[in-house]
């Protein structure tokens, strides 16, 4: 058993998967047209780390209750733990791609982390290993 996705609810597609697969490094799995549950038109659109069993689905927001949860899925608190071998590599290439860091990289006992915004505003930590 593995979870599969996990929704991101974000303002645009396209922006997403830029933000996503450019910045962050994800793979594009999957973007393919699709139906709301009332018929309209959407977009399934998924990301995923490279090799991960589970990604996030892109899902634009549609109508008002779920713009208002753009950007506030966890209420503030960090939702999403983004683990990389090489947390200097990722770290650099972030800051380089625009991803904004609302706290400078730390060493705690566990490892390297910073944490970041994702092209929504939802707080995420990028984890590196821990030291030897």
């Amino acid at each position: 058993m593995h979870l599969g996705q996990v929704a991101i609810i974000v303002d645009d597609y396209d922006e997403a998967i830029a933000f996503f697969v450019d910045a962050l490094r994800f793979e594009l799995i999957e973007d393919r047209p699709s139906l709301t549950n009332d018929g309209r038109p959407k977009r399934w659109v998924e990301v995923r780390p490279p090799g991960a069993a589970t990604g996030l689905l892109l899902a634009q927001a549609d109508g008002a209750d779920q713009e208002a949860g753009v950007g506030n899925q966890f209420s503030g608190r960090v939702g999403m733990f983004l683990r990389v071998d090489d947390f200097d590599d990722s770290f650099r290439h972030m800051q380089n791609s625009g991803v904004e860091f609302v706290t400078e990289p730390r060493r705690e006992d566990f490892g390297w982390f910073a944490v970041f915004l994702d092209i929504a505003g939802n707080k995420w930590d990028l984890l590196g290993p821990a030291p030897e």
